[in-house]
């Protein structure tokens, strides 16, 4: 019996076909979980800042020579050009000799190695963390200097991203696993396959790890494009 369409963000379809879409269905709506994401002390402090009066904005400080939907694009882009260019992701093509002895896959070891895949999302992952939170920060001092209800914002967003990474963390730390469980899946189900001259399931999983860095890259740049909508209003 095939599985129900799962609605949803691409992020948690996409991990919901390569693993378990009744997981995935859990987790759908993190609103009605919010409650259970964030402890008191960061409720309490959540509370503080929404039932404050709003503060004067900051002192303007020297106008920024860069425009910040140019620069955070920018840093996008660079994001999703690593996530592209990943060598661990390349795919052969035909009649181009094959990388996949990085992965394991030799004559004398005929099985390709999930390691160097696992160490390529990990290094990309950190540097998806990096950069959203740097420009997170550096669109908050912004929106701090103009106005009072502004300034409110980036001080709900600043404790949010403080209540909730913690959370945040926790799921997208646990993308390998999963990944690696789906690469094991493919791998041992293409162990009786009639041999090819390229792996095609190995083909297809470099293709789905793709797909799943570039849905996280955009799960990650939410809050950014949040921020960067309320510098553009006036």
């Amino acid at each position: 019996m095939p599985r129900p369409a799962l609605q949803g963000p691409t992020f948690v379809r996409l991990l919901a076909r390569l693993t378990d879409a009744e997981a995935a269905r859990a987790a759908l709506v993190p609103a009605d979980r919010l409650s259970e994401w964030i402890d008191w002390t960061r409720a309490v402090a959540l509370s503080k800042v929404l039932d404050a009066r709003p503060a004067p904005p900051d002192a303007p400080g020297t106008p920024s020579a860069h425009d910040p939907d140019a620069a955070c694009a920018r840093v996008r882009a660079t994001l999703a050009q690593a996530i592209a260019s990943a060598p661990e992701l390349a795919t052969p093509q035909p009649g181009a000799p094959s990388d996949d002895a990085n992965l394991g896959n030799t004559a004398s070891d005929p099985a390709p190695d999930f390691a160097p895949l696992r160490q390529r999302c990990l290094t990309l992952q950190r540097a998806m963390q990096a950069a959203a939170g740097r420009l997170r920060g550096e669109l908050r001092e912004m929106l701090a200097q103009r106005s009072a209800q502004a300034a409110r914002l980036a001080e709900v967003d600043a404790v949010m991203e403080g209540a909730l990474a913690p959370r945040e963390s926790a799921l997208l730390g646990a993308v390998p696993a999963l990944l690696q469980a789906h690469f094991e899946r493919l791998r041992a189900a293409a162990a009786d396959a009639e041999p090819t001259v390229h792996d095609a399931w190995l083909d297809g999983f470099r293709r789905d790890m793709q797909g799943v860095l570039s849905a996280e890259l955009d799960v990650r740049f939410q809050p950014v494009d949040a921020l960067l909508a309320a510098l553009r209003t006036p």
